[in-house]
């Protein structure tokens, strides 16, 4: 967050606002809060593939022991692929 502070908490990292969260409520603070517009633009869409189990199972694997998502590593495996096609 780089020095700025939760206007609410008074935290400035994420961990610590995370702490205070736990042991405060929204409902006793509401006084602080101000009311805010803004717009969300979800852009992503999924597509399905089909996979072979095999290949499936793999997959899951190697994305368990890097500690991410079978869709995560997919993704990431399809987007190094399609860069280095483009070289």
């Amino acid at each position: 967050m780089k020095g700025n502070k939760s206007s609410v908490s008074g935290k400035s990292s994420y961990v610590d606002m995370g702490e205070y969260w736990d042991t405060h409520d929204l409902a006793d603070i509401w006084d602080k809060t101000r009311r805010v517009n803004f717009e969300v633009q979800i852009d992503s869409e999924r597509v399905y593939y089909a996979v072979e189990k095999g290949l499936a199972e793999q997959v899951r694997a190697i994305a368990k022991t890097r500690g991410v998502s079978s869709d995560t590593l997919v993704n990431l495996w399809i987007q190094q692929n399609l860069h280095d096609q483009s070289l």
